[in-house]
C-alpha cells in the first residue's frame, strides 16, 4: 500500500492464478454464469503475484496461506515484485491470473468501466454479502458508477506527522489544526544556512512530493473534484486556497531554492526519507509511515495527528485509500477466485492479522472494532480518523489518474509563478479533464 501513493505513488498489483487440480474446483455451472466454489478437499494451485518484497511480502504470505483453513488442499504460491502493467498484459495476452491485487486506486475507473475487471456483483448477491461492513469512503474507492470489480483488502488513511524536538525547539507545544497554523509553525521550524539554503523545511509545499498528491489534500480544504452534473470543478474558492497555501510556503522559501533542497531529499520509500533523515519537521502520510519510521529511523521522536484544515469544522477530514482485489476478464478459475477475494476482504482473523503485520487501516468495520489489533499511540490517530466519519476516498474516474497529472502538472506551473491568473488557469484545467473524460467514450 504506500499507496496512493502506495495508491498511485508505489503503483502495487498481485495477481492469484488458480488451477484447479480435481472436479469441481470453480468451474462455471451456476445460473447466469457464475462459477461454483471449489469443493472442501479439491485440489488447485493458487499463485499470487505481489509488489510486496522483503518482510512485507512475508506478511502477505501468512495472510494467503490462512486461505487453506477452509480450503486445506490449495497450494499457495507468492511471488514478489510484479505490477499492473503485468496483469494488463496478461488480460490482453489472454493469460491473465484469476485474482489481481493492486494498490493503484486511481484505475478502478478503468477496470470497472471497460470489463478488464469483472463485476462481482453477481457473487455478492449470491453469497448475501453484506458491503455495509465496508466504511462508506472505502466503498466509493472500489467501485465505479454502481459496478463493483473489486474489494477492499486493508487501507491508508492520511495524517499529519510532526518531529517533537523540532516543534519543541521552536517552542510549539502542539501540532497545528489548522492550514494557517501550519503555514506559521512551518515557517518556526524552518532553518536556512548561512549561504541561504535550506538545511530543514518546516513543510514541503511542493505538489507531488511524497504524498502531498491532489486527491490526499483536497479534503482538508473541502475542495471538490465534481459539481452536480458531475463536470470538473476544479475552479472553486476551495481549490483556490489549497495552491495559494502551498505558494505562501514556496514563495517563503524561495522557488529554486526549495527545488535544489527537494533535488538533494531520498526517495519516499527509502531509509533515506527527509522525514527519516531529519530534514523534515512536518509531512502528509499515511499510517504505514509509523512502522517505517520505527524501523529506519527510530532516532527521529514523532507525532501524529489529523492534517491541518482550513477551516476548523473539517478537523477530523482525511483522504482513504488501499489496496483493491478482484478477478481480471478471461480468469481461468471465478470460482476459487471469488473465494479468494472474500476471504482477504472479510474474515476478521485474517483482516487484523494482516493489518498488524503491514501497519495498515483494517477494512471492515469488525475488524477496525476488534480488540486484537494492535494500536499504539501515533498509529491511534489513523485509527480513529478511520472510524471518525469524515473520510474521503478516491475521485474515480475513466480516465485513470489523468486528472490528477493534470492538476500536479498545473500546480508545478503555478508554484513556479508561471501562473499569471488562478482561477482562469484552473478552469482550463477543467475543461481539461472533461475532454479526456468525453473522449474515453465512459
Amino acid at each position: 500500500m504506500r499507496k496512493v501513493p502506495r495508491a498511485a505513488l508505489l503503483c502495487v498489483a498481485a495477481a492469484v492464478s488458480l488451477t484447479a487440480c480435481a472436479a469441481g474446483a470453480g468451474k462455471s455451472d451456476q445460473a447466469g454464469g457464475l462459477a461454483a466454489a471449489p469443493g472442501k478437499d479439491d485440489k488447485f494451485t493458487l499463485t499470487v503475484w505481489s509488489p510486496f518484497s522483503g518482510r512485507e511480502q512475508d506478511e502477505v504470505t501468512k495472510a494467503l496461506e490462512s486461505f487453506k483453513k477452509k480450503y486445506p488442499n490449495a497450494e499457495i504460491k507468492h511471488e514478489g515484485s510484479q505490477d499492473d502493467d503485468k496483469i494488463t498484459a496478461g488480460i490482453r495476452g489472454g493469460n491473465p491470473p484469476d485474482v489481481a491485487l493492486s494498490f493503484t486506486t486511481d484505475n478502478i475507473g478503468q477496470f470497472c468501466s471497460s470489463g478488464s475487471w469483472q463485476d462481482l456483483k453477481p457473487y455478492i448477491d449470491r453469497d448475501k454479502v453484506d458491503l455495509s461492513q465496508i466504511p462508506d469512503a472505502v466503498r466509493s474507492y472500489t467501485e465505479y458508477k454502481g459496478t463493483r470489480c473489486a474489494m477492499p483488502m486493508l487501507s491508508d488513511v492520511y495524517g499529519l506527522y510532526y518531529n517533537k524536538d523540532m516543534l519543541a525547539a521552536a517552542g510549539i507545544t502542539a501540532p497545528p489544526k489548522t492550514t494557517a497554523e501550519l503555514v506559521d509553525v512551518a515557517k518556526r521550524t524552518t532553518k536556512f544556512a548561512p549561504d541561504g539554503s535550506i538545511e530543514v523545511a518546516g513543510f514541503m509545499p511542493t505538489m507531488m512530493f511524497y504524498a502531498n498528491r491532489p486527491p490526499i489534500l483536497a479534503p482538508h480544504f473541502g475542495a471538490k473534484w465534481a459539481g452536480p452534473g458531475g463536470k470538473s470543478a476544479l475552479a472553486s474558492p476551495e481549490w483556490a486556497e489549497m495552491l495559494t497555501f502551498q505558494k505562501e510556503l514556496v514563495d517563503f522559501f524561495g522557488f529554486e531554492k526549495l527545488e535544489r533542497f527537494r533535488a538533494g531529499l531520498g526517495q519516499q520509500y527509502s531509509n533515506d526519507h527527509a522525514f527519516h533523515q531529519g530534514k523534515m519537521a512536518m509531512m502528509i502520510d499515511g499510517e504505514y509511515r509509523t512502522a517505517f519510521l520505527k524501523d529506519q529511523a527510530p532516532q527521529i521522536k514523532f507525532g501524529t495527528a489529523p492534517f491541518p484544515t482550513s477551516k476548523p469544522e473539517l478537523y477530523g477530514t482525511a483522504f482513504t485509500a488501499g489496496t483493491i482485489i478482484g478477478v481480471p476478464k478471461g480468469a481461468k478459475n471465478p470460482g476459487a477466485a471469488w473465494e479468494l477475494i472474500r476471504h482477504m476482504a472479510f474474515d476478521t482473523d485474517t483482516i487484523v492479522s494482516l493489518a498488524n503485520g503491514l501497519k495498515n487501516i483494517p477494512s471492515t468495520k469488525a475488524a477496525l472494532a476488534d480488540p486484537r489489533l494492535e494500536v499504539d499511540e501515533t498509529f491511534k490517530t489513523f485509527i480513529d480518523l478511520a472510524a471518525g466519519g469524515k473520510l474521503q476516498g478516491n475521485p474515480v474516474t475513466p480516465i485513470g489518474d489523468a486528472h490528477i497529472k493534470a492538476v500536479g502538472d498545473f500546480a508545478a506551473s503555478w508554484q513556479a509563478g508561471k501562473v499569471p491568473d488562478l482561477m482562469a488557469g484552473l478552469k482550463d484545467v477543467d475543461k481539461q479533464i472533461d475532454d479526456q473524460i468525453a473522449k474515453s467514450g465512459k
